[in-house]
């Protein structure tokens, strides 16, 4: 494998709105109804969705929240995500925001993670479980979403990536499998206040 950079995903949104098919596939539409089932109506306070790519979860993803962050790490991604979100006016915004860093508020209901975890290096993946475990608020919803597969361009292999990912926030989780074939699987993940089994 050969990890695709920050510059290599800045060149497929130059070279397409929907390098991805995320808003004409079906495999993509079935999995972003999956997201949404995992996420349950809503409404939600304070949604962060991490790694936007163009905004095709976003748009689903915003009329649940009364207030979405969905973030993007680079600029014409982040163009795409805000166009895709506009019509949800205030209560939605696009942020231009690489992880790990300091995420953008410091308490959220719920976070929606799709297609990132095996594009981050193991470091970088564990420090992100951590911030999103710190702002996540307890009973708090967190969306998985990723293949199971590996593709050329990934950091870490797709497989064992929820269970990572979950195992580094430090923290204990209600994990239910909303969907899973051969290619992805979408978990809802609660995070466990004190006294729950």
């Amino acid at each position: 494998m050969r990890p695709i950079t920050l510059a290599g995903f800045e060149e497929a949104f130059a070279g397409s709105d929907d390098p991805w098919r995320t808003f004409t596939d079906r495999d993509e539409r079935v999995k972003r109804h999956a997201i949404l089932h995992g996420l349950g109506a809503g409404p939600w306070g304070r949604v962060l969705e991490l790694a936007a790519g163009n905004g095709s979860n976003s748009a689903a993803i915003a009329p649940r929240a009364l207030r979405l962050d969905a973030t993007e790490a680079t600029a014409g991604g982040s163009a795409l995500v805000a166009r895709a979100i506009r019509a949800q006016g205030r209560r939605a915004r696009a942020l231009r925001l690489a992880v790990p860093t300091r995420l953008p508020r410091g308490r959220y209901d719920a976070v929606v993670i799709a297609e990132l975890l095996y594009y981050l290096a193991p470091r970088a993946m564990a420090r992100t479980a951590r911030d999103v475990a710190r702002v996540l608020a307890p009973g708090g919803m967190l969306v998985l979403a990723h293949h199971r597969i590996d593709f050329h361009d990934f950091a870490q292999h797709a497989a064992p990536l929820h269970r990572a990912f979950l195992a580094a926030t430090g923290r204990r989780w209600r994990v239910r499998v909303v969907r899973r074939n051969a290619r992805w699987a979408v978990l809802a993940c609660i995070l466990r206040t004190d006294g729950q089994g």
